[in-house]
């Protein structure tokens, strides 16, 4: 017979645990470990890898394009899908591309809900803007940037000084947070990230700030600051020895959290001297990133203690991309870069380049690449998508035109057996009739 002691003990044991797995198994991550949901930036895990199958190889604007709907209004936020919705984020009233007039007291964000079955509007709900906002937004980024991210209970939206949003599931506000007022000519557009209990937002922009805010009611948790030049949007890491890490990139470094306390656990440079949007990728442990105007790449292994340039960074390299983010598929990286049209493969382990290739009828690149069966979709901001064979040595398998003028800044997205791809203007659904 157990003393009532040890009894005590186990049960303590016990308790901890189930508060330790409760952190991990979350209804997010439930949504994200079922194949037809796209909770957030980048699909499940935010590494734009998606197990789906059967999904088109090639389409065109007479096949395969299931349905399309108009938006009311612009954005370059992805849609994010949960079960048998489709949220996605808009902007009226000012600086729409092609429409004359506006002025910045009209500026309305709105979140809309649309049925995957045939993109009917569900409803439509307009949060409040705190105005003014930045007059001018380089490169028609526009006011509505940062992807949702969603569970089987609430959609959480981020813009910008506006603050962050959730709405449940039938579009009825629940709570409104304040994470800063900073402004930027680029504006703001990292996404927001749930782990846990909590809901990450990289405040960079707003605060120069990582915040943790209680999903169900969107009280502060914590606050870490020293988020300096982060348009990226961080991603939850298995460190080796099973430590959960938050990651993020900033100007010039590499910084990894407890995503429960919000204590710093360590930093990597990355001799990178620019300012960072492209989000990182992790695979067993090691994360790999790819960044700044100049180009540069780094990987470095998870699990350190402080600065741990010199004992946990396995290599770097001078090729990069200062808008798209990585892949990662066996044993291999694979990227764009934004300007160029260069596509890249990268041995994950040392960093060297597989292949260096201009890809043909590609010009401007700044939706991040999705991996689904071996084949990598590559989305051009014309509306073109450049499909390449995942594997070390170049084989462009397709280009696919959407057949219709617009601009694509918005990343793909896979979910339920489709592709859904957002212009300025339009949301269409793709996939096998």
């Amino acid at each position: 017979m157990r003393s009532s002691r040890s009894c005590c003990a186990l049960a303590r044991t016990v308790l901890t645990v189930m508060s330790a797995l409760s952190f991990l198994a979350t209804p997010q991550s439930r949504a994200e470990a079922d194949s037809s949901d796209w909770p957030g930036f980048r699909g499940p895990g935010g590494l734009g890898v998606s197990p789906e199958k059967g999904l088109p190889l090639t389409w065109s604007p007479s096949e395969t394009i299931l349905w399309k709907t108009r938006l009311p209004g612009a954005g370059t936020s992805s849609p994010v899908i949960v079960g048998d919705r489709i949220f996605v984020t808009y902007y009226t009233g000012f600086a729409v591309p092609g429409e004359d007039g506006g002025s910045p007291d009209r500026l309305e964000r709105h979140v809309l809900c649309l049925s995957p079955k045939d993109g009917k509007a569900l409803w439509d709900t307009k949060v409040e803007s705190s105005l003014p906002e930045k007059e001018t937004i380089r490169e028609g980024h526009g006011y509505a940037s940062s992807t949702p991210a969603a569970d089987s209970e609430r959609v959480y939206v981020l813009f910008g000084k506006s603050g962050v949003f959730a709405l449940e599931r039938g579009g009825k506000q629940l709570w409104h947070a304040d994470v800063g007022s900073g402004l930027s000519g680029w504006g703001s557009a990292a996404s927001p990230v749930l782990t846990g209990d909590l809901l990450i937002v990289n405040a960079s922009v707003e605060s120069e700030s990582l915040v943790a805010l209680e999903r169900k009611t969107g009280k502060e948790v914590w606050r870490a600051g020293g988020i300096v030049e982060s348009w990226n949007t961080p991603i939850v890491v298995r460190a080796p020895g099973g430590r959960t890490e938050l990651v993020v990139a900033i100007a010039g470094k590499i910084l990894a959290f407890d995503p429960k306390s919000g204590e710093r656990l360590w930093t990597c440079d990355t001799d990178i001297g620019w300012y960072m949007v492209p989000g990182l990728v992790a695979h067993d442990g090691v994360i790999y990133c790819v960044g700044g105007r100049s180009g540069g790449a780094l990987a470095v292994r998870g699990g350190g203690k402080g600065d741990v340039t010199s004992t946990h960074r396995i290599w770097t390299g001078k090729k990069g991309s200062n808008v798209t983010s990585p892949v990662f598929h066996d044993g291999h990286l694979y990227w764009m870069h934004e300007n160029l049209g260069i596509a890249y493969c990268a041995e994950a382990k040392t960093g060297r380049i597989a292949y260096e290739v201009r890809v043909e009828g590609c010009g401007q690149v700044y939706a991040s690449p999705v991996l689904v069966e071996g084949r990598i979709y590559q989305l051009g901001r014309d509306g073109r998508t450049h499909v390449i064979a995942a594997g070390p040595e170049y084989e462009r398998l397709a280009v696919n035109e959407i057949g219709e003028r617009g601009t694509f800044n918005a990343g793909l997205v896979v979910a339920g057996g489709r592709f859904y791809l957002r212009s300025n203007r339009f949301l269409y659904a793709i996939g096998k009739r």
